[in-house]
């Protein structure tokens, strides 16, 4: 009778598991003069110790560093920022006494409001901004609500300066580009310049389909092509949701007649038009 030898089974190779450790965001803020840091949470925590305890030494000890340590980092926020924020007083009853000047009372207060923002926005971006699996969404972590109905974050890449108005270059994520016509006062009042991430708004209804463009000239200043990715009809016009090349979305409202006459369907390739005035800026406050 034949028999068999059971052979030896390889080990099948388990699929790696995925890694589910969740990154977390943090971050700290500085208070600086010329680039040097002034003040961050541990120095204004001292001079709030100060403030409380009335003596450096008293705050040094609550702090548990030397009295040395204390007085150096005092003496250095001192003449960095340009004016006493701690006064001694020297005699009298009690042998004298330490104190917070005005200033130095304000710069606690405002560090303490700015810390505060600082940190309910790390805590929206940590909650909105950290999962790797998802897009990063500006507009969602800002909870913005507007009327227009496409709403795009970019960088200013261009501030070309005009004798009235300034024409703004925004660059979006994919390359895609928009060109803004405001105010030289609304430039200055925003703060635009190239680097800074802004938001462009245009209303649907202030933009056109076209097709078949090649080889045409228009004047209209922003020309966006794409592939149309939705149509929703509705009784007079239609909304158009056209997939710009570079992963954008961009909506456009047309007459049913438009519509039909253009041939506009899912698939069709089109290009998305609207005037620079037309794109409103914002940036987040």
């Amino acid at each position: 009778m034949a028999s068999i030898a059971p052979t030896s089974r390889r080990a099948e190779p388990r699929p790696a598991r995925r890694h589910t450790t969740r990154l977390g965001l943090d971050g700290a803020v500085w208070l600086t003069v010329g680039g040097e840091n002034l003040a961050g949470h541990t120095r204004v925590g001292l001079l709030r110790a100060v403030a409380e305890q009335g003596s450096i030494t008293q705050a040094a000890k609550a702090f548990g560093i030397s009295y040395k340590a204390a007085w150096d980092a005092i003496d250095q926020m001192n003449q960095m920022a340009g004016e006493p924020l701690v006064e001694r007083s020297t005699g009298g009853r009690g042998g004298g006494s330490t104190r917070l000047t005005a200033r130095g009372e304000r710069l606690v207060q405002r560090y303490g409001q700015i810390d505060a923002a600082h940190q309910r926005f790390l805590r929206l971006l940590d909650q909105a901004s950290i999962d790797l699996d998802q897009d990063f969404s500006l507009l969602s972590i800002l909870n913005m609500k507007t009327s227009a109905r496409n709403q795009f974050v970019g960088t200013v890449t261009s501030v070309r300066a005009g004798a009235v108005n300034d024409e703004i270059e925004l660059t979006l994520p994919g390359g895609a580009k928009l060109v803004a016509t405001v105010t030289r006062e609304s430039t200055e009042s925003l703060g635009l310049r190239t680097h800074m991430t802004a938001i462009a708004l245009v209303k649907a209804s202030s933009v056109l389909l076209a097709t078949g463009l090649e080889g045409s000239k228009v004047s209209a200043r922003n020309q966006l092509p794409g592939t149309v990715a939705a149509v929703t009809p509705g009784t007079v016009n239609a909304e158009v949701e056209l997939e710009m090349d570079g992963a954008n979305r961009i909506v456009a409202i047309v007459t049913q007649d438009s519509l039909k006459s253009l041939g506009l369907a899912p698939g069709t390739r089109a290009t998305a038009l609207f005037d620079a005035s037309s794109v409103i800026l914002a940036v987040a406050a």
